[in-house]
């Protein structure tokens, strides 16, 4: 597979096109930002923990009969991927009470939900990501209203599948953030990552947080915190 040109570089990851124009290649980066870009730093070791646990779990989800975008992992930096038109919206799934849904409905950090709450958001950083409904969605054109029944289901199943998998491993799923993508022929499919820098990881006993909270928080031991949470799911 030949390595083209650069594509796309975003905050933590570099695109290139290959040779086959249905394929990408992605680089994960060890740069971290928080706050939509407006804190950054580097976290040693990152891209490689982000690249392998993404392949690890998008590879569990196959299984389990969610499509991804994922297709082969060429190094500990870079892998193979479906080319993908990514629909401009974030999925967050929410377990637990934390971050900015705690701030916003007033709730103590760690409060458990009575059911699983799926937040979208319009992917634009100058604007903050901003939260939007359906309404707000058909009205743009971002996705059609089958689109995000296919998008919410995925989404639940993903949350279902990880969290029994996590459990396992002493760890409590509290959020995450999803990415969708739309294949050459419409398919939509499970795109981006899925790694300590997009999901709230706590270990299930202390409750301790294993995720990039310890850079937007400046809690220290952020390095150690993506090394625990690679040992856990990959024994490394």
């Amino acid at each position: 597979m030949e390595k083209r040109e650069q594509l796309y570089e975003g905050k933590a990851k570099k695109v290139f096109a290959t040779d086959d124009p249905t394929l990408v290649l992605v680089d994960y980066k060890d740069d971290a930002t928080a706050f939509n870009g407006l804190k950054k730093g580097t976290i040693a070791g990152k891209g490689v923990i982000n690249n392998r646990v993404t392949n690890h779990l998008m590879k569990l989800l196959e299984k389990e009969g969610v499509p991804t975008h994922f297709v082969k992992e060429l190094s500990d930096r870079e892998t193979l991927v479906k080319k993908v038109t990514i629909v401009p919206l974030e999925v967050i799934v929410r377990n637990i009470a934390a971050g900015s849904l705690a701030k916003r409905l007033g709730l103590n950090e760690g409060v458990k939900m009575a059911k699983t709450v799926l937040e979208f958001c319009y992917k634009d950083d100058a604007l903050g990501d901003p939260m939007v409904n359906s309404y707000h969605i058909a009205a743009m054109g971002w996705a059609t209203d089958e689109e995000m029944a296919l998008i919410s289901s995925y989404s639940l199943k993903i949350n279902e599948v990880l969290s029994a998998y996590l459990r396992d491993l002493n760890i409590e799923l509290i959020d995450f953030k999803l990415e969708f993508g739309k294949t050459a022929d419409g398919t939509i499919v499970l795109a981006d990552e899925i790694s300590p820098d997009t999901c709230r990881f706590w270990d299930s006993q202390t409750h301790e947080k294993l995720d990039k909270d310890r850079f937007r928080r400046d809690l220290g031991g952020v390095e150690d915190a993506y090394h625990e949470i690679m040992k856990r799911l990959m024994g490394e």
